[in-house]
């Protein structure tokens, strides 16, 4: 069975300012290694700016995908038909589904930098989890991508 090319799909990356972090770990290294001298403060800069943007760069690395007649939201694959009707959530609607109005039983695909979010109810009745709580920054698309894949299905 081959795939065809996605319809949609997002990694939700980290903020540009997360980068200046980054950076900022790497110098509190090389300042921590600056009584041991040039070269082990060199490597604080290098060792830390590295370590930092590796775990910047891996929490900035999942993906929101509509593939065939399926959603893979970072670990989750879930088919199109067991979903409902999707609901946009505006920053403070997705701020109050990410706290006190969540089910602890949902699938939440969150990241707090991104004020927009998706909530999607799982029909399927074998399925314990209620809905699906995406962060997008493209719900219109995501929406249309969900919608032309029931519709092939």
């Amino acid at each position: 069975m081959q795939l065809s090319a996605s319809p949609y799909e997002e990694r939700l990356t980290a903020p540009r300012s997360w980068w200046l972090v980054c950076l900022l770990v790497g110098v509190s290294m090389a300042l921590i290694l600056l009584p041991f001298g040039t070269l082990p403060l060199l490597g604080g800069l290098a060792g830390g700016t590295a370590a930092a943007a590796v775990v910047a760069s891996s929490y900035g690395s999942v993906r929101i995908r509509v593939v065939g007649d399926a959603l893979i939201a970072g670990e989750a694959k879930i088919p199109v038909s067991a979903l409902g009707e999707p609901e946009v959530l505006d920053a403070e609607e997705a701020r109050a589904w990410r706290t006190y109005k969540a089910d602890t039983r949902a699938f939440m695909l969150l990241r707090a930098y991104i004020p927009g979010a998706l909530r999607i109810p799982v029909t399927d009745p074998a399925d314990p989890t209620p809905y699906l709580y995406l962060s997008t920054r493209q719900p219109q698309r995501l929406i249309a991508a969900l919608e032309a894949a029931k519709t092939a299905a």
